[in-house]
């Protein structure tokens, strides 16, 4: 087949262009350009160019076209206006689902046409197709699984996804990096949000949205505990950060408008809030929701899947109850619904 293969410049996306070539596919590599190099500059040098750097050194080692395609404009209109904008009002989004959804697998397959017929990255997920639906799988690494971020794909978009090392444990990917001596077989993954690189998130919202002061309440008595720069460095369950004695403090609720968040060190409070969510904005797989049924949902990248039922008030809006607490449920987040480890698709908490 003729595919076109994201490479990043770190060792997953390394080894899916290997494996791609030893099959005998006609294969190119893209460099997606996204980093926000006038915006960003106040954070330091472009971290770009050192991923570029590895880019080319593997495409070179392994004899493959490379055509880097900047997406700076669209990946702002798209991705960064939106995550802002929820942030400020006091939701918690997921960049990289919309990254996703939106970029590489939308405006990337908009600019390179029908001359590709598969579009491959180095996500740890797998498709798969049953009765002419297509789905995702969970990789069998628990831990590195990224159908969380791939859950807003359509059918479309999934059609033409592959996903070369999906079926592979991490281990797995770096021992082939270190047998095919590729370029990255060392490099660190990288970690947080896909435009920011070694970055913090909170660098990035302090510079677009400031400072403002506002005051920690205790959840339970409204009592003043402190103060903070402002709501949108915080989100529900977050610990980190809230510098108050006599800890440790979770942050239970905010109240975007007044400028306040609500803590708590006591767990109960925090637990009798987080058995049961609403949720709507849905984007599931076979176009269809599941009818009253059982199911595994996660509610971030990293948290376990949990058992839950999801009880369909209409086709855009249901409650989901879990059978065991969260601490960590927040406005705007993406819930991803599994049946075992099929990926069903997703929706947002409300």
């Amino acid at each position: 087949m003729k595919i076109a293969v994201l490479v990043s410049g770190g060792v997953d996306s390394s080894v899916a262009l290997k494996l791609l070539v030893d099959a005998g596919h006609d294969v190119t590599a893209f460099y997606l350009k996204i980093w926000l190099e006038d915006e960003l500059s106040y954070l330091g040098s472009c971290p770009w160019m050192e991923d570029l750097e590895y880019v080319k050194a593997v495409c070179d080692k392994l004899k493959v076209s490379l055509e880097v395609i900047s997406l700076q404009k669209e990946y702002h209109q798209k991705v960064v206006s939106h995550t802002i904008a929820e942030v400020k009002a006091g939701r918690t989004p997921n960049p990289d689902v919309l990254c996703n959804q939106h970029v590489k697998f939308g405006i990337f397959y908009e600019k390179i046409g029908d001359e590709f017929e598969k579009i491959a990255t180095g996500h740890y997920a797998q498709v798969i197709e049953k009765d002419n639906i297509f789905y995702l799988k969970r990789s069998p690494d628990p831990i590195k699984d990224q159908t969380y971020f791939l859950c807003n794909l359509n059918q479309a978009q999934l059609k033409r996804a592959m996903f070369p090392i999906g079926h592979l444990m991490k281990n797995e990917v770096r021992s082939l990096a270190e047998s095919f001596d590729l370029p990255t077989k060392n490099r660190k993954d990288s970690q947080g949000i896909c435009f920011l690189g070694k970055f913090a998130f909170s660098d990035f919202i302090a510079h677009h949205l400031g400072e403002k002061i506002g005051k920690i309440l205790e959840f339970e008595t409204g009592k003043v505990l402190g103060e903070h720069k402002g709501h949108w460095f915080y989100t529900i369950g977050q610990r980190q950060g809230i510098l108050l004695s006599a800890g440790p403090w979770y942050v239970v609720a905010k109240d975007s408008d007044k400028n306040e968040i609500f803590v708590s060190n006591n767990y109960q409070a925090i637990d009798d809030l987080r058995i049961s969510f609403e949720v709507s904005n849905f984007n599931w797989f076979s176009g269809i929701a599941p009818v009253d049924k059982e199911l595994l949902v996660k509610v971030r990248h990293r948290s376990v899947p949990r058992k839950c039922f999801i009880e369909l008030i209409n086709e855009n809006f249901a409650k989901v109850t879990l059978f065991e607490k969260d601490q960590g449920i927040a406005a705007g987040q993406y819930v991803v619904f599994y049946d075992g480890d099929i990926c069903l698709g997703c929706g947002v908490i409300k």
